[in-house]
């Protein structure tokens, strides 16, 4: 269900400061609105109405996204990547009824230099170039701090929270975390599916914990304020990160494994040891993730069946949704970088694939129809305001 523009948005394209084909090279981009049908939750008039006050009165934050626009021809999105000027899509979040977006750039497809990715000079590139774009329009704005994300509500803008879903570009420098600091981020995972010098990621057959010098890290960034995120830890290491934390830590875009048995979600004790020191975690809609034995197509009714599971074992307030959605194929990124990201490793149960997630395809429609959701199913108003939103500004205000 997308949302009305945002009125403060004036129309801003990615770099459309510089001249194509002079200073950067073009693309046929993917569509930021109307990709694909708008998805119908059979919502009455009333209903929309309350999801639209609901969106305009409560702050919702997504925990965890990529919201940039890719080459209408997946087949291009190595050469574009290398460029190192991913899109960001302005034009679909004016339309997403978000006061935050937790934006997790290139991740481990930030390939400029290299095929592999997770390489320090890549990431700044990406960081960089984004950054520079964001810059020089004014209705989606950085933020490194809770004020900021409340004013962002105030004055009807966008804040853009600077993530990254790994600390694998650091190496073994631990003062990396400062220059990403300084930088302006303020997320970082510990690591993404493969091990790395923090610790295990969860792709691995076996997972040795958080190392000594994970436990430096994290310390490092209990003391510079940036909230971490365990979402591709392997389950031995996010017990070690939420015990040696000082603060609460987020699951920023997982699910439950006792509803879709497969390592990239997360085992009960794992959700259970997170909300029993504070932290939260966001729902994930990456396609084929948050599938569930009800709802083996991949749709915003399987992510749901996470949701609900989750809330009724750690309780309302420490559930959220961290959908990592983008403007394009998302399956076609999946495919073309499943090395990259360890997607071909692991048990993977039997399942129909979908060409993206009914309902939750794209960070402009998503937070729309999980609100629609959250109302169809009869949730109150203060508990949709905990879910989109309240539950993740209680943690920042401990972590930042």
């Amino acid at each position: 269900m997308l949302q009305k523009p945002a009125t403060r948005y004036q129309g801003h394209k990615s770099y459309s400061y510089l001249e194509p084909h002079l200073d950067y090279r073009e693309f046929d981009l993917a569509s930021e609105v109307g990709r694909v049908p708008e998805h119908d939750l059979g919502l009455s008039d009333a209903q929309r109405q309350r999801v639209t006050r609901l969106l305009a009165e409560h702050v919702a934050i997504s925990l965890h996204e990529h919201p940039v626009v890719l080459p209408s021809d997946v087949r291009q999105l190595r050469a574009y990547n290398r460029t190192a000027r991913q899109r960001t899509g302005y034009e679909g979040l004016a339309r997403s009824g978000l006061t935050a977006v937790f934006d997790n750039f290139m991740a481990g497809a930030s390939c400029v230099t290299s095929e592999n990715g997770w390489k320090w000079n890549d990431l700044i590139y990406a960081l960089g170039m984004r950054m520079s774009d964001l810059y020089k329009q004014d209705h989606v704005r950085l933020a490194t701090s809770v004020d900021d994300i409340r004013a962002a509500k105030r004055d009807g803008r966008l804040a853009l929270v600077a993530g990254l879903e790994c600390c694998t570009p650091i190496e073994n420098e631990l003062d990396r975390i400062d220059i990403l600091y300084g930088f302006g981020v303020r997320q970082l995972g510990v690591a993404y599916s493969q091990a790395n010098m923090l610790g295990g990621g969860l792709s691995e057959p076996r997972d040795g914990g958080l190392t000594h010098f994970g436990r430096r890290a994290v310390d490092r960034m209990n003391k510079l304020g940036i909230a971490i995120d365990i979402s591709h830890s392997g389950d031995q290491t996010c017990l070690d990160v939420i015990e040696a934390s000082r603060v609460p830590v987020f699951i920023t875009h997982a699910g439950a494994r006792s509803v879709w048995d497969t390592a990239r979600m997360k085992p009960d004790e794992v959700i259970r040891a997170c909300a029993e020191r504070g932290g939260v975690i966001g729902i994930e809609a990456a396609p084929h993730t948050t599938l569930s034995e009800q709802h083996l197509e991949h749709s915003i009714e399987s992510v749901m069946d996470h949701f609900t599971y989750c809330v009724d074992l750690v309780g309302i307030d420490h559930v959220t949704f961290g959908p990592d959605t983008m403007f394009g194929d998302h399956v076609g990124v999946h495919n073309t970088y499943a090395g990259n990201y360890a997607h071909d490793s692991g048990k993977k149960p039997s399942h129909p694939r979908v060409e993206y997630v009914a309902g939750l395809e794209n960070p402009g429609e998503a937070f729309g129809n999980i609100v629609g959701w959250l109302v169809k199913h009869d949730y109150s108003d203060d508990e949709i305001a905990k879910v989109i939103g309240g539950n993740t500004l209680r943690v920042l205000e401990q972590v930042w």
